[in-house]
C-alpha cells in the first residue's frame, strides 16, 4: 500500500523574512522653481525588496527621524519592469530605474542610509518626480515615426535585410528613461524649454536617429533627422565620455548609434556642399 504525506510534512515551514532598519535620505522639492531640501526616514525594510518599497513605506507613515510628520514623497512608477522608465532617479548619486535598485545592494546592515535624488538634467515637477518632455521634443524635432500615411494601398512595404533586422532589434529597447540624458557629461545644468533646440540632444535621440533611418520607409525622412544631427547641439557635440551606455539599463549599443549618425552627417555635409541638395 501507498503512505500518503501529511500536510505537515509536505509543506516545510517558512521562517519569516528578516528585515532591515533602512535610512532614506531624500532631497525634496515642493514644486517647480521651490527651493530643495532633504528629508530623512527611518523603514523596516525587506532586503529583497526594491527602493520603490521602502518609499512606499514612507507614504504610510511620512514621519522624519526627528519626529516631524510631514507629506509623503512624491515619486513617479509604471512598469515596475526596468522598461518604462519613470521610476528613474539617482540612487546614492548613480542615475538608475529604482524598481531594479534592490535593498541588499546598498545596505548590509541596519542604520544603513540610501540616498534617492531626482534626476539633475530635467525640471522637477514634485520630490524625485521630474519632467521628461525635453526627450519628447527632441523625438518630434528628428521625426521620430516611420511616415506611413497614403501609402496602406501601394501593397507590401520593401524588405529588410537579416543584418539589417538584427541592427534594429536592439534599438527598440531604449525608451525615455531618461538615464543616458542625465548621466550625459555635456551639459551639468538644468536647460529651459527654449534651449532644447540647441543644446546636446543626448544619445537617445542619436540612437533614435538611426533606428528610423535603418527602416526601408523611415529612411525616407533621413536628410530632415540628418539636418538635425548635423546642426547646433547635434552628434558633433558628443564628448565620447561614454558615461551613457554606462548608466543604460539595456545595454543599448549607443556607442555605435552615435559613431553611425556621425558618418551619416559627415557624408551628408559633403553631398550637401557639392551639390546644394539635402
Amino acid at each position: 500500500m501507498s503512505q500518503m504525506s501529511t500536510p505537515d510534512a509536505a509543506q516545510p515551514t517558512r521562517s519569516k523574512s528578516r528585515t532591515v532598519r533602512v535610512r532614506l535620505r531624500i532631497e525634496r522639492c515642493d514644486g517647480p522653481g521651490k527651493p530643495t531640501y532633504w528629508d530623512t526616514f527611518e523603514v523596516d525594510a525587506d532586503p529583497t525588496g526594491n527602493v520603490l518599497s521602502c518609499l512606499q513605506l514612507v507614504a504610510a507613515n511620512p514621519t522624519t527621524v526627528d519626529g516631524k510628520k510631514t507629506t509623503p514623497v512624491a515619486w513617479d512608477a509604471g512598469c515596475l519592469e526596468q522598461v518604462c522608465g519613470a521610476c528613474t532617479m539617482r540612487v546614492n548619486g548613480k542615475v538608475r530605474q529604482s524598481c531594479t535598485a534592490l535593498v541588499n545592494q546598498y545596505v548590509t546592515g541596519d542604520g544603513q542610509t540610501i540616498t534617492l535624488q531626482p534626476m539633475s538634467k530635467f525640471p522637477v515637477v514634485r520630490d524625485l518626480v521630474v519632467d521628461r518632455e525635453r526627450m519628447f521634443h527632441n523625438q518630434k524635432r528628428i521625426k521620430g515615426w516611420v511616415p506611413i500615411d497614403g501609402t496602406y494601398h501601394l501593397g507590401a512595404g520593401p524588405k529588410a535585410t537579416p543584418e539589417k533586422q538584427e541592427t534594429r532589434y536592439r534599438l527598440p529597447e531604449r525608451m525615455t528613461r531618461g538615464c543616458c540624458r542625465d548621466a550625459c557629461r555635456r551639459r551639468e545644468q538644468r536647460e529651459a524649454p527654449q534651449e532644447w533646440d540647441t543644446s546636446f540632444v543626448g544619445a537617445h535621440t542619436i540612437s533614435l536617429a538611426r533606428l528610423f533611418n535603418l527602416h526601408e520607409t523611415g529612411a525616407t525622412l533621413a536628410a530632415d533627422r540628418l539636418e538635425v544631427m548635423a546642426s547646433k547641439g547635434g552628434v558633433s557635440e558628443c564628448g565620447n565620455a561614454q558615461n551613457c551606455v554606462k548608466v543604460c539599463p539595456k545595454e543599448i549599443p549607443l556607442t555605435e548609434s552615435i559613431g553611425a549618425i556621425g558618418r551619416a552627417v559627415t557624408v551628408y555635409r559633403i553631398k550637401k556642399f557639392f551639390t546644394g541638395k539635402r
